[in-house]
C-alpha cells in the first residue's frame, strides 16, 4: 500500500523528501485529473490532499468513498 500527494509545491515537494510521490496541481481542474488519475493507481492505498484543493474535488472524492463501500 502506497502514499500518494496531490497539491501546491511546497506540499508535494515536503512530502518527497518523506519518500511519498506526488502531482504538482495548481488548479481545480489539475486537482480533477490528478485525483482521477491517483484511483486508477492499483497500489495505492492513501491519496493526500491539502483542505484547500480537497473542497474543489469534494464530489469526485465522497462519489468514490460511496462507490468503494459498496463494492
Amino acid at each position: 500500500m502506497k502514499f500518494y500527494v496531490i497539491g501546491d509545491e511546497d506540499t508535494v515537494l515536503g512530502f518527497r523528501l518523506a519518500g511519498v510521490d506526488g502531482e504538482i496541481v495548481k488548479t481545480a481542474g489539475e486537482t480533477k485529473e490528478a485525483l482521477e488519475r491517483a484511483f486508477q493507481m492499483e497500489d495505492l492505498g492513501v491519496i493526500i490532499i491539502p483542505e484547500r484543493l480537497a473542497g474543489a474535488v469534494r464530489q469526485q472524492v465522497d462519489q468514490y468513498v460511496y462507490l468503494s463501500l459498496i463494492h
